[in-house]
């Protein structure tokens, strides 16, 4: 990986009803940083995190500490950074977690487990150049949560995806809309980003449960109310042009996470979305109240 690098790991997990959900994110070049922002050096293997963020009904955790890259180990079935790495076995991939919340300090430590039933092709070209590369490797797994702190332990499903780049996510992109919505044979997966020039590429994807890719129309367009705290822009697509926001997980200056009520490929569906603004995130501003939620250790 070149200077300016990055790839992400991606699980994005809902239990069985609704009420708990969490994402883990291993980052190599974290892009959300503002210290790799700041760095001159724009050396991806020291600014390395796994991020994990918990939502409960009553309140969220947020651990998003970076280290450098002394702390990072990988291989061919492993990464480590830190306390916390992934592992996959060829048929499992185990998350160890043992992290710690900030501004305020508490700990978040345990396993989840993803079963793939199958991967889907890929990957698929965010931009004409080629220089972002997106990959929805499982769309629909099972998955089993299994923390001692919190004490927590729920089953559900969970969403995979990998993402690869060699350059700033903000020089090539303005904004993106991201949705992954549970089917009874499988899901529907929504990706819709601009980029900088003004132009833009929509992904309406739908996949099997054992990861063979489907047909599907780009939904109609369906607009959404924006968050409430930050005003971030919101919308999504749905086969009535209809979606409702069910509740909103994250209310950031750049960034919003939320649960739909809508209708994809024929069926009523709980869509989990996120909404991201990277005209947002490369204020100087916005930046410089990051590490108050992402500290870094060596």
């Amino acid at each position: 990986m070149d200077r300016d690098g990055y790839v992400w790991w991606y699980v994005d997990a809902l239990s069985a009803d609704g009420r708990q959900g969490l994402t883990v994110i291993a980052f190599v070049g974290s892009v959300f940083s503002p210290y790799y922002a700041f760095d001159l050096a724009r050396d991806p293997f020291d600014h390395c995190a796994v991020n994990v963020v918990l939502y409960g009904e009553r309140s969220n955790r947020f651990c998003m500490t970076e280290r450098g890259r002394a702390s990072l180990f990988r291989d061919a079935a492993e990464i480590a950074i830190g306390p916390s790495g992934l592992a996959w076995d060829g048929t499992e991939l185990t998350i160890r977690i043992d992290e710690v919340t900030a501004p305020i300090p508490s700990r978040v430590r345990g396993s989840i487990r993803v079963r793939p039933p199958g991967i889907t092709p890929g990957p698929f070209h965010l931009d004409a150049e080629g220089a972002h590369r997106w990959w929805p490797l499982a769309p629909s797994s099972p998955v089993e949560v299994t923390l001692s702190e919190p004490s927590l332990s729920w089953s559900g499903t969970a969403y995979l995806d990998t993402n690869h780049g060699d350059a700033p996510l903000e020089r090539d992109f303005s904004s993106w809309t991201w949705c992954r919505a549970e089917l009874p044979d499988g899901a529907a997966v929504l990706y819709d980003v601009r980029h900088r020039d003004g132009g833009g590429r929509n992904l309406s994807l739908r996949f099997g449960r054992d990861g063979t890719r489907r047909d599907i129309r780009p939904p109609p367009a369906a607009a959404l109310p924006p968050t409430r705290l930050w005003r971030m822009p919101r919308s999504t697509r749905s086969d009535d042009a209809r979606s409702a926001v069910v509740r909103t997980f994250e209310d950031t200056p750049f960034y919003a996470r939320s649960l739909l009520s809508s209708r994809l490929a024929g069926e009523p569906v709980r869509a989990v979305h996120e909404s991201l603004s990277l005209d947002r995130f490369r204020n100087p501003l916005v930046r410089l109240m990051l590490p108050f939620r992402m500290p870094r250790r060596a």
